[in-house]
């Protein structure tokens, strides 16, 4: 069975084009969100794999129930195509690590697991203020300070004083959106979306709380493949050095070329040599 990788992209697109010929197999199907704000669309191809740039487009903001819409839009447009083995998320910032034999082969051997890595399986302080307080102005969330931080620290000031909680019986758990999972899970993904839009709505970074706490909560759970750690629970590398987010460079390479990883992000196209070192390991 084919398996449908799924992409979220909004820049980077001679990156992108890339990542889409890393993963230009006919064992594939791949499905690529274009971030709406993006007027002229890329001329992105392949040869051997199927390609969907799908026209369900989402103005994605950072911190918004936005990204869930795009992701939700993608896993809908693959779906409906389906079935797949096995539906990768991922950004259009990353790369594979390994050849597709050796991708498909571990997952192969893992049919029944679903990759979704995990950070925080208890709730915190922090997930009590994301998740169960409402947030306003949710599309202007920014990592700067703005004309709405101070009406929306304000707002959530009161909650806290008066002690006003939304989603009570909801458990949130926490970990990277990047994920790769079944056809099964899938189906009851879609089945709940209705669901994710009244729970998720007006919170703070929903997308780092989807799927880790739909699936904790569900038979998918036993499934799970590992929750003692978010990178190689979902397979993937990803660039955090403490709370920062940083690309991977040269300096990398021995570290990524020697890790369990089958996909990392992210990357940048500043250092093409790097970017062909990379591309060479993920024909291995």
């Amino acid at each position: 069975m084919k398996h449908a990788f799924l992409i979220l992209a909004h820049n980077e697109f001679g990156l992108l084009q890339t990542l889409v010929n890393c993963l230009d197999d006919p064992r594939n199907d791949i499905f690529v969100h274009i971030d709406k704000k993006v007027e002229q669309l890329p001329d992105i191809r392949t040869v051997k794999a199927g390609l969907e740039l799908i026209p369900d487009r989402k103005d994605i903001r950072w911190g918004d129930f936005s990204m869930v819409e795009a992701e939700y839009a993608l896993f809908r447009a693959a779906g409906a195509k389906g079935p797949y083995a096995f539906y990768h998320l991922l950004s259009g910032v990353d790369l594979p690590l390994r050849s597709q034999d050796r991708i498909h082969a571990f997952f192969d051997a893992h049919p029944d697991r679903q990759f979704v890595g995990y950070t925080l399986t208890q709730m915190t302080p922090e997930l009590v203020r994301r998740m169960q307080r409402r947030h306003m102005f949710p599309r202007e969330f920014s990592r700067k300070k703005n004309i709405y931080s101070y009406p929306r620290a304000l707002y959530l000031l009161i909650q806290e004083k008066l002690g006003i909680k939304r989603n009570k019986d909801i458990e949130f758990k926490q970990g990277s959106q990047w994920v790769s999972v079944t056809e099964d899970f899938v189906k009851y993904l879609l089945k709940k979306e209705k669901w994710a839009r009244k729970t998720f709505s007006h919170t703070f970074v929903p997308d780092e709380c989807l799927f880790q706490t739909l699936c904790w909560d569900s038979p998918f759970r036993s499934q799970l493949y590992r929750t003692d750690d978010d990178g190689m629970g979902c397979m993937r590398n990803i660039g955090w050095r403490g709370s920062q987010l940083k690309d991977w460079s040269e300096e990398d390479f021995d570290y990524l070329e020697s890790s369990l990883a089958l996909f990392a992000r992210k990357f940048n196209s500043s250092d093409p040599a790097f970017i062909a070192r990379i591309i060479e390991l993920s024909k291995r």
